[in-house]
């Protein structure tokens, strides 16, 4: 057994304190006010024990949302696995462009494509909630992850799971909106092997190619499915912005929007179906 402070002080030589006060945190059920008004509380061995092993994955890099099995996106807590991309607050734009294009509305047929953990459609069917979504990816074990999100935050009744390699998979139907976010990095980007990402999944950041021919099939093939005036949005890297407002373009869609997220870069391209 050890006490609070002596474990955070343990851990803090290994990984920053933050992370030891969130992994601590977690294994007890307790906020850092606790931790902190509690440090000479003692902590059964089980506990040191299995603080000890994430500190130590935590300090051969393994990102902590895989750690806790939980991110944040949109206020709400999404469980996460390896099978899925961990959620980033960039991705939150895809939501908030998508409540001001159907706000107005009191119906809608959403398509998001590449659920992952579910953290978009989800969302959506919770923060539009006369609106129906189909969810697609092309992992069945994300699909499990997504729909364990979906029945555990209450939008079970709202989003359809299909595993599907984007449309291919889908019955004959059309949508208001189609949301998306592909893999959009290139093979052989050393950002791959850096951080976060070395231990997510390769197939839900990296298209194996240019980067671009999940984008490219998606803006081609998306037209199919939208109704007439139906809109459609994707996320796209920091350097893409230009290459996506020249497909969507040839691609025949009209009012064609481009978003910033936080730090000023283009990161959400989108456009509208013709009438």
């Amino acid at each position: 057994m050890a006490t609070v402070a002596e474990l955070l002080a343990e851990a803090r030589q290994r990984i920053p304190p933050a992370e030891a006060r969130l992994l601590l945190g977690h294994l007890l059920g307790r906020d850092n006010a606790w931790l902190e008004a509690h440090r000479e509380e003692m902590v059964a061995s089980e506990a040191v024990e299995k603080l000890s092993a994430l500190v130590i994955r935590r300090a051969a890099g393994e990102p902590i949302a895989y750690l806790l099995g939980v991110r944040e996106f949109y206020g709400r807590d999404f469980a996460v696995t390896p099978e899925v991309l961990i959620p980033r607050p960039e991705t939150e734009l895809l939501i908030d462009i998508a409540k001001e294009k159907l706000f107005a509305t009191d119906t809608a047929n959403i398509l998001d494509l590449g659920a992952g953990s579910g953290c978009i459609a989800v969302t959506l069917a919770l923060e539009l909630d006369w609106a129906c979504v189909v969810a697609v990816d092309v992992s069945s074990a994300a699909i499990e992850v997504a729909r364990g999100n979906a029945r555990r935050l209450g939008a079970q009744a709202q989003v359809q799971f299909v595993a599907s390699d984007w449309f291919a998979g889908l019955a004959p139907q059309r949508f208001d909106l189609v949301v998306a976010n592909p893999p959009y990095v290139a093979a052989g980007d050393p950002h791959l092997a850096e951080g976060d990402l070395r231990f997510e999944p390769q197939g839900a950041l990296t298209d194996h190619s240019d980067g671009l021919s999940a984008i490219r099939r998606i803006v081609a093939e998306a037209p199919n499915w939208l109704v007439p005036g139906g809109w459609l949005f994707l996320e796209h890297g920091y350097d893409q912005g230009e290459v996506v407002r020249a497909l969507l373009d040839s691609a025949g869609f009209d009012e064609i929007e481009q978003h910033c997220d936080l730090a000023g870069i283009v990161r959400v391209s989108g456009g509208r179906a013709p009438e």
